[in-house]
């Protein structure tokens, strides 16, 4: 299962990342980003509501890939699974959250912004990683340099991803896929612009086609897929 999931998030190539302040709008939202073709989704523990979210859109809609993002904590990370969550996304490097995903078999990406916190996942055996913030750390050619020594590594960059540079990420062997907040910011959600952020997600998805055309790159990565589970 662990598998199937990472192979998914692979395929759809990008994850919207949501901040919710409202667990009423769970349900529109993930009905406009499935509308727009992207069936998964990161819901933040930036407030309160997070894992009524996702317990919501877990329920709402079997199809959707519901993942935790800005995991803290082991009790985070348990309680986003437990609400539905289906894989775990942290800011930084935990040791002690990515024992317990690897334990309980979540699949997990851990965050990452250097070459040591690199060599750290390595040593737990998880190459594919969230690079954060990406932009603010370099961008695509600080990605590529730190990418290049590391053959088989693959990185979800997170992090000031926006419609203009989408396309440059995606292109780069190392990026499995992108995630960003541009498809359905907050202001938007709680505004309850459900059909702009279906016309959002209809233009990832266009954007994401766009790239691997022009790459050479495949929907899927199954060699990837095998990685971050035990």
């Amino acid at each position: 299962m662990t598998t199937e999931i990472l192979a998914r998030l692979g395929a759809v190539g990008f994850i919207p990342v949501i901040t919710i302040h409202d667990a009423a709008n769970a349900k529109p939202l993930g009905q406009a980003l499935i509308d727009g073709g992207l069936p998964c989704v990161e819901i933040t523990f930036r407030t309160s509501v997070a894992a009524d979210a996702m317990s919501i859109l877990a329920a709402s809609f079997p199809q959707m890939l519901v993942g935790a993002g800005t995991v803290q904590s082991v009790v985070q990370a348990e309680t986003a699974v437990s609400a539905g969550a289906r894989y775990i996304v942290t800011p930084g490097f935990d040791a002690a959250v990515v024992d317990w995903c690897l334990n309980s078999n979540t699949p997990v990406i851990p965050g990452v912004m250097t070459p040591t916190e690199v060599n750290m996942a390595l040593n737990k055996g998880l190459s594919l990683l969230k690079y954060f913030p990406a932009e603010a750390a370099g961008g695509v050619r600080a990605l590529q340099a730190i990418s290049e020594p590391y053959v088989g590594v693959k990185f979800v960059p997170t992090g000031g991803i926006t419609q203009s540079n989408l396309v440059d990420y995606l292109r780069l062997p190392a990026v499995f896929a992108c995630a960003g907040s541009w498809v359905a910011p907050d202001r938007m959600i709680a505004q309850a612009k459900f059909d702009r952020i279906r016309k959002l997600a209809a233009q990832a998805v266009e954007l994401i086609k766009e790239a691997r055309a022009s790459s050479g790159k495949g929907w899927t990565d199954d060699e990837t897929s095998n990685r971050n589970s035990r």
